[in-house]
């Protein structure tokens, strides 16, 4: 095997179709690495090669990979935390997230390694799209200090706790009604 090779596109569009496939038919707890490399007819190896674990490799499939876009810049930092709240309740909101995240959360709570990892690939890109939105923002002159950390659980708190803890839907406005908290928090002199 040579060990330079560039990773095939093929084995990861197999391992997403069969990892949705899968998803469907019997949900998260029951899906197994075993079960998605014999759906995708490619090897565990070259699975574990991708994803040290069934989390990780469910969470890129079906919410993002670890390398999440920021919003186009709106021009304001009202505007590009608004999109980007919009863009976590679509992400949150689609049939696989559904499907996913609260086996995930139950997985992540009981394996500290996993969590551990967790945080590090997707929390820590995911505050660093943040950051690159404050520093937009910073750039244009608008008050956005604070910790970058603080405005991410401020936006995906709450888009999560309605999502998964109080009935599986979001108000109308809701990416609006969180970007001008965040602003507002940002505004405050005593901002984390």
């Amino acid at each position: 095997m040579n060990r330079g090779r560039p990773r095939s596109g093929h084995v990861d569009q197999a391992v997403a179709d069969a990892v949705r496939a899968l998803l469907a038919e019997s949900g998260y707890q029951a899906l197994s690495i075993d079960g998605v490399a014999a759906r995708a007819g490619v090897g565990k190896a070259g699975i574990y090669r991708r994803w040290r674990s069934k989390a990780e490799m469910v969470f890129a499939v079906t919410v993002h990979g670890p390398h999440p876009v920021p919003p186009a810049d709106s021009g304001s930092l009202r505007g590009d935390l608004a999109a980007l709240a919009e863009h976590i309740i679509d992400l949150l909101s689609g049939p696989h997230a559904r499907l996913v995240l609260p086996g995930l959360a139950a997985d992540l709570s009981a394996d500290p390694a996993l969590a551990a990892r967790f945080q590090a690939g997707v929390i820590d890109a995911e505050r660093a799209l943040v950051a690159e939105i404050l520093d937009r923002a910073r750039a244009r002159g608008e008050p956005a200090g604070g910790d970058p950390a603080f405005v991410h659980a401020l936006l995906l708190g709450p888009i999560y706790t309605y999502l998964f803890l109080a009935g599986g839907e979001t108000p109308p406005g809701l990416a609006d009604r969180l970007a001008n908290a965040a602003v507002a928090a940002l505004a405050t002199k005593e901002s984390p």
